[in-house]
């Protein structure tokens, strides 16, 4: 039987290192814990082509065992399918639900995009925030969905058509230089960067860690302010925008938030929303401000997560 002793020695030992210094030990304890569950398959419907009722009565007829998610009316908890046996019915087929992570649900929900708005997701691929976001504007506004890697572009694309998204125009390029391209073009930015993925571990899945190291740690952080400025020169003063990662360490979640503070026109928001799995963010050497962004801690339902809500100034 795993064990938080077992967790200790099979991940990386930098990253537990890490990690006890960052928290107390209930605290670490409880986050190694939570990489040792096997977590639960999440979906949301896709109100663009269906609704909640019409997928709750699919759930019956098919036996598939369901929970509904306390802060996303949209969202649901399967108990007893897997990712793979989803995939292969006809509701999934038809793009009638969006296979995602719990955590991945609340950087839309978050920054909460209105009918009629110009919006960036700036590092798009595969496309699930994007087509959530096209949800919640009613397929009414805008958004320039990005992504550098064009395989995964190609993804993106499908995701997009298969959801039955109208309004997203998909861009191939490097976010570092969108804000270039369209400074001040956006009411919402949403920057969901590529991550270390600490909060993706899993104890029984060497593959989610084995690429982790702590130099991929603070090349990412480098990577990310680079993107997060150019996500703020996209902005429209009084526009807001979202920060998230799927990482827990202070380098790449605290770290840059104080760096962006110090170097940009910006407040954090306070965020609102009822997630009980949460951290209390680092405020090391950091901005007092930066409790105010939530930090989520693994378990059976939700990997680690970073979200930060943030203001631009009006000049």
């Amino acid at each position: 039987m795993n064990s938080i002793t077992t967790a200790k020695l099979k991940l990386p030992m930098d990253f537990i290192e890490n990690l006890y210094k960052q928290y107390n030990e209930k605290t670490a304890n409880r986050v190694l814990a939570g990489m040792l569950e096997k977590r639960f398959t999440t979906l949301r419907v896709n109100t663009l082509k269906s609704n909640n009722n019409h997928i709750e009565q699919i759930f019956d007829n098919l036996g598939i065992e369901f929970e509904k998610v306390d802060f996303y009316n949209d969202a649901y908890v399967i108990k007893n399918r897997s990712e793979k046996d989803l995939e292969k019915a006809d509701f999934y087929k038809n793009g009638l639900v969006y296979i995602q992570s719990l955590p991945s649900m609340l950087p839309p929900l978050i920054l909460n995009p209105k009918a009629e708005e110009r919006v960036l997701d700036l590092t798009s691929a595969p496309g699930s925030k994007t087509t959530q976001m096209a949800c919640m504007m009613e397929n009414n506004g805008y958004i320039l969905a990005n992504e550098i890697d064009k395989y995964r572009c190609e993804k993106l694309k499908y995701n997009i058509d298969m959801q039955g998204v109208k309004i997203a125009e998909i861009s191939n390029c490097d976010g570092r230089i969108i804000g270039d391209k369209f400074e001040a073009s956006f009411d919402k930015v949403l920057i969901d960067v590529p991550c270390s993925g600490e909060g993706r571990f899993l104890v029984d899945f060497p593959k989610s860690y084995s690429n982790w190291s702590t130099k991929m740690v603070n090349d990412l952080s480098n990577l990310q302010k680079e993107l997060f400025a150019s996500g703020y020169k996209a902005l429209k003063q009084g526009g807001t925008m979202l920060y998230s990662t799927c990482t827990l360490n202070a380098e790449e979640n605290e770290k840059v938030i104080d760096w962006a503070l110090k170097n940009f026109d910006l407040e954090i928001l306070k965020v609102d929303i009822n997630v009980k799995e949460t951290l209390k963010p680092t405020i090391k050497n950091c901005s007092k401000d930066i409790v105010k962004a939530i930090k989520i801690m693994p378990s059976k339902k939700m990997e680690g997560f970073f979200v930060c809500l943030l203001k631009k100034y009006k000049v």
